[in-house]
């Protein structure tokens, strides 16, 4: 703990108020964030800020403590015998450590629901039955025509749109209305009755 005094005196009559500011450090000289400065046996107090800096109105003889979590608290009492209206500190925290109990903690309040849930669990199937389940040619379609493209499709299908934009730069893109190759596959899909059967689905 390191201290020293500003040589500004006080005025006459408010020599008891201190103005008490100060940085809270490490062993390593870190600055320590949110520590709790509080003088003892009142509601007064302060936090330091990011750089471990703090300043709080206190009166001559008060006990400061500090105190912060994974840290030791530490006390310090402002000399009676100032003759500045301003005090600065430098403080220093050790680490601690703490040592908690064990704790359990159970999903169940009570060892009646726990027996219920226990009787009432469902044994879910082993690897090969999910993995067989997960193969399902019903469920792998299910899942194709309800999957939404990822990242890459999205971007497979950009880089299409764009390239033909640019292809056909300048002029019209092509009309498969009057394309021959595109009606003849056209009635050929009727007459095998494909539009039918996508009715029907």
């Amino acid at each position: 703990m390191f201290v020293y005094y500003e040589d500004i005196h006080a005025q006459p009559g408010t020599r008891e108020i201190i103005q008490f500011s100060g940085v809270v450090i490490t062993d390593s000289l870190q600055p320590i964030p949110l520590v709790h400065i509080i003088i003892r046996n009142t509601y007064r107090g302060t936090i330091s800020d990011f750089y471990g800096f703090f300043s709080i109105v206190a009166q001559k003889k008060d006990t400061i403590e500090f105190s912060c979590v994974g840290f030791k608290k530490e006390r310090f009492v402002i000399p009676d015998s100032l003759t500045t209206n301003r005090y600065s500190l430098i403080q220093i925290l050790r680490q601690d450590t703490f040592m908690l109990m064990e704790t359990f903690i159970y999903p169940w309040p009570t060892k009646e629901q726990f027996r219920e849930a226990f009787l009432n669990t469902r044994i879910p199937d082993d690897d090969l039955a999910r993995a067989e389940k997960n193969i399902e040619r019903a469920e792998m379609k299910e899942r194709m025509e309800n999957l939404a493209m990822d990242g890459s499709m999205n971007y497979k299908n950009y880089i299409q749109n764009q390239t033909s934009r640019l292809y056909y730069a300048g002029q019209y893109p092509p009309n498969n209305l009057l394309n021959p190759f595109a009606w003849i596959k056209f009635i050929e899909m009727w007459r095998n009755g494909e539009f039918r059967k996508n009715k029907d689905k």
